[in-house]
């Protein structure tokens, strides 16, 4: 396997290319760039061996590394490795692999390349092993019917930002603000809905992807969210769960 790494700190471009070669011997770093433009460069021009994964830095010694991947429309898969913690929704919703802060845990990286070699496995298509007779699944709910006194309302999941249990009971919560009972419980509309869209992030919260402003690590690696519109308790992912949201934020 190929990769390239682009960090403009040699001490960090060092430290991250051991690690990588002390997880896996068989991984060839084929470069270490600085910059975007180089970058850019190397892998438009001069580069006779593509990478097969790029370790990009954020902040650059010219620019920012997003950059590299809206210049060049990348599809190479990414691993981020940055100090700052702020990027982390956008890099997530640029596809990547991963986003690590530093100085890099070797724990953490090992996880990323391991799940960068199982999602390099998946066969295109995500079809290979289809049996002879496939089963269409029905369609995921994209409608809601709600009630408020002798009014009817009926709303498409685009306008929904979350799912919450309040007092033992299921509301929905619009991106206008409004809430709304609904007959599901948490459970049930992680299997009637896309879960390209919603996820559960915990025992009481299923969230739109649309819905979430931003991401903060805290302690230990636990994340709060910001949400659209607002929630009035903080809102964290379960730790078990924080391993499917990353995926399911990097779909």
């Amino acid at each position: 396997m190929n990769v390239l790494i682009v960090e403009d700190e040699e001490l960090s471009a060092e430290r991250l290319q051991k690690l990588i070669v002390g997880i896996d011997a068989g991984i060839r770093v084929l470069a270490i760039i600085p910059s975007v433009l180089e970058t850019i460069a190397y892998l438009e021009n001069d580069a006779k061996t593509k990478p097969d994964l790029i370790f990009l830095d954020i902040h650059l010694e010219d620019d920012n590394g997003f950059r590299i991947i809206e210049s060049l429309n990348l599809l190479i898969p990414v691993i981020f490795t940055t100090a700052f913690e702020e990027y982390l929704l956008k890099a997530f919703k640029a596809n990547s692999i991963d986003y690590l802060l530093k100085p890099v845990n070797p724990l953490e990286l090992q996880a990323a390349l391991v799940k960068f070699k199982k999602l390099s496995a998946i066969p295109p298509s995500g079809q290979a092993f289809l049996p002879a007779e496939v089963v269409v699944n029905e369609p995921y709910k994209d409608r809601f019917l709600c009630t408020a006194g002798p009014r009817i309302f009926t709303f498409k999941t685009s306008e929904i930002a979350y799912f919450t249990i309040e007092e033992r009971a299921t509301f929905l919560r619009l991106f206008d603000g409004r809430h709304f009972a609904v007959e599901y419980s948490l459970e049930k509309l992680s299997q009637i809905l896309d879960p390209s869209l919603f996820f559960r992030i915990n025992r009481t919260l299923l969230i739109s992807i649309e819905a979430i402003r931003d991401i903060h690590t805290i302690s230990a690696g636990r994340l709060k969210l910001e949400l659209n519109p607002a929630s009035s308790q903080e809102v964290h992912v379960s730790p078990d769960r924080i391993t499917g949201f990353k995926n399911w934020l990097g779909r």
